[in-house]
């Protein structure tokens, strides 16, 4: 943050009962630097919760919100960047950018942006993109910035307290603001055993937070002819998962995740569906040894942070960009 070209910030550090150092060293730098600020929280909370504490922490006289997660780092013209593209864009709620991910051997540039020609989009629109099987845009809170006034309309800016509350902020607040996005990498963030999106991989957390926010904001951004449809290709790609993963026996943790989901939102795991999906992935590998096999390294791979079956690590990956559907009202 000190390195930061753009130097009108305040910085607000929220100290979670830290066991270490933390406190120590942010308290070391709020003495030298005014516009540091140190909070102790009196009791641990949870990762959501102590966000939306520190998003009510904001000056009433802010104007953008950035949240730097405490293992990520901001490249020095991150802020300048965007505030550049914020002031040039006052529709614009969110904005996203790339973020490196990785560590010191192995690297990839995440998210994929909006086309290159196109800076901003409806939030409408983009929302729309996503829960109709888009491409993932929105990023990480480190990879984003927020308008402050957005930030103060609610006590929570992340709603929930799932991993994926970021995500849900985004469909939550852009129904009507757009999304914008700087075609910059203005962040890197450090990929370890102990950070949160390692331990959705581990579980394989994905699907169900994609289903979690179908649920909840399909019927604001989708018709009902949509929804519909959607869900069925969703949950039906969920237990086709979930028959993969009783192939290559997962662990006891895997199953009560999946398990307390599913029934959370109306769902059974064992279920004729997935008994069905079970069956069609037993004779997938009788009759396709291979193919099968191959699925099965690369889910292994995947939910561990590792690079997918036959993937060289050291490329440096980005996926495809797709140009997001015509909105209803287009046709």
């Amino acid at each position: 943050m000190l390195a930061q070209t753009f130097q009108n910030w305040e910085y607000i550090i929220v100290n979670n009962c830290s066991t270490d150092r933390s406190l120590e060293i942010a308290e070391h730098y709020a003495q030298k630097d005014s516009r540091i600020r140190v909070l102790t929280n009196t009791n641990f909370v949870g990762v959501i919760e102590n966000h939306n504490i520190a998003f009510s922490l904001i000056s009433p006289q802010s104007k953008y919100c950035k949240v730097v997660s405490a293992d990520d780092w901001l490249f020095q013209e991150c802020i300048s960047r965007m505030v550049e593209f914020a002031e040039s864009n006052p529709s614009v709620g969110i904005i996203g950018s790339y973020q490196l991910s990785g560590s010191d051997v192995k690297w990839e540039v995440k998210w994929v942006g909006l086309p290159y020609s196109s800076a901003t989009i409806s939030g409408q629109e983009v929302c729309r993109w996503r829960l109709l099987g888009g491409p993932y845009v929105f990023g990480t809170p480190t990879s984003s910035l927020y308008k402050s006034d957005l930030v103060r309309e609610t006590d929570s800016f992340f709603p929930g307290v799932t991993r994926h509350a970021d995500t849900s902020a985004c469909y939550k607040h852009l129904q009507n603001m757009d999304f914008g996005f700087v075609h910059q990498v203005l962040s890197f963030e450090r990929v370890h055993q102990d950070a949160q999106s390692t331990e959705v991989r581990r579980l394989d957390g994905f699907r169900a937070a994609y289903l979690e926010g179908l649920l909840d904001y399909g019927p604001i951004y989708l018709s009902k002819g949509e929804l519909e449809k959607r869900l069925d290709e969703v949950l039906s790609d969920y237990y086709s998962f979930l028959a993969i993963s009783a192939v290559s026996f997962q662990n006891k943790e895997f199953w009560v995740h999946h398990k307390r989901f599913l029934e959370g939102k109306g769902y059974s795991l064992f279920s004729i569906r997935l008994a069905k999906a079970v069956c069609v992935k037993l004779l997938d590998l009788l009759f396709n040894p291979k193919h099968t096999i191959e699925k099965l390294l690369s889910r292994f791979n995947e939910s561990r942070g590792l690079p997918r079956f036959g993937q060289h690590p050291e490329l440096l990956t980005r996926s495809a960009l797709r140009t997001p559907p015509e909105s209803e009202s287009a046709r």
